[in-house]
């Protein structure tokens, strides 16, 4: 089959070559991938530490070539959405049944390819939080992918939405647009504190996040673009003074139970235009290393997509 495949003596570290048919586990069923999606983590990270040879990705859109041979997930033929440790780049991926969300006939597979990482990894940020009505929740990191998808969940969960970005003069009109009541630069600027914090960036915005939080406030932390350490004060864990019952938690995705549920109904919400996928730049595959340069520029903001054809 055709596939991206990791090559160390090309410019990014891909050729579009050819890598063997996958080999499918029967709780698996085979997807004739449409449409895949770039995150910043497998771009930086994933793509660094893989060997010459490997089939990476971890989002992508198809459909069903082959039902699982344990009789769990769609039968053939069914348009669906995906997410794996690996695989999505190529013609066909193995993927686990637990993994996989139906999508809508009539859905832009493009656009549903954007739902894995970034837009599970925001909702199940919010599902950390609690109810969120009425609430004061910030965003770090709002204009990534991720980020944008949490600005427009926590909108329509009732929240008041505070969104940071390192470039409020560039993104505050389409942060806004997507949801956000407010837009700062950093968690030190907030005046009030807040309910819940879904951060996105680390560091330092961690620290300082956490000192703003509200009785009862939750800070999530799930994104580590700003590649630092975080140090936090003496006494930041204290109790006393107004910094009751404050906590910071994490998840790993691919953990998570129960996510064919949350991916079928994102592609709902994408597929109607409830919610907007935010896809900055999009194109064959055989255009992947624009895209891989643009990511790595910090010059995409919102989702990067990679169309088979």
């Amino acid at each position: 089959m055709h596939a991206l495949v990791v090559d160390r003596s090309t410019e990014s570290g891909l050729r579009l070559g050819e890598a063997p048919d996958p080999e499918p586990a029967p709780n698996q069923a085979v997807v004739r991938v449409t449409a895949t999606s770039l995150n910043s983590g497998e771009i930086r990270h994933a793509l660094a530490e893989a060997t010459d040879g490997a089939v990476l990705g971890w989002d992508a859109a198809g459909i069903v070539q082959q039902a699982a041979a344990d009789g769990s997930g769609p039968p053939a033929g069914t348009p669906v959405v995906t997410l794996g440790a690996y695989g999505a780049w190529a013609e066909l991926r193995a993927v686990d049944t637990d993994l996989i969300g139906t999508v809508p006939a009539n859905a832009d597979h493009g656009a549903i390819s954007t739902i894995p990482v970034a837009g599970a990894t925001a909702l199940r940020s919010l599902h950390r939080l609690g109810p969120i009505l009425g609430r004061r929740i910030l965003i770090t990191g709002a204009t990534g992918g991720t980020g944008r998808y949490a600005v427009q969940l926590a909108r329509q969960g009732g929240a008041h939405v505070i969104a940071s970005t390192a470039d409020p003069a560039t993104h505050t009109n389409s942060l806004r647009t997507l949801g956000a009541t407010e837009v700062v630069t950093g968690p030190a600027e907030l005046a009030e504190p807040v309910d819940g914090v879904i951060d996105l960036v680390g560091g330092q915005q961690l620290v300082d996040a956490f000192a703003r939080l509200a009785e009862g406030g939750t800070v999530v932390s799930v994104g580590h673009a700003a590649g630092a350490a975080e140090t936090f004060p003496y006494g930041a864990f204290l109790g006393d003074q107004g910094r009751h019952d404050r906590s910071i938690t994490t998840f790993f995705l691919l953990q998570c139970t129960g996510l064919s549920r949350d991916f079928g109904w994102l592609a709902r919400q994408v597929s109607t235009g409830a919610l907007d996928p935010n896809i900055t730049w999009r194109g064959p595959w055989s255009e992947a290393d624009t895209a891989i340069h643009a990511l790595l520029g910090r010059r995409l903001h919102g989702k990067a997509v990679l169309e088979l054809r």
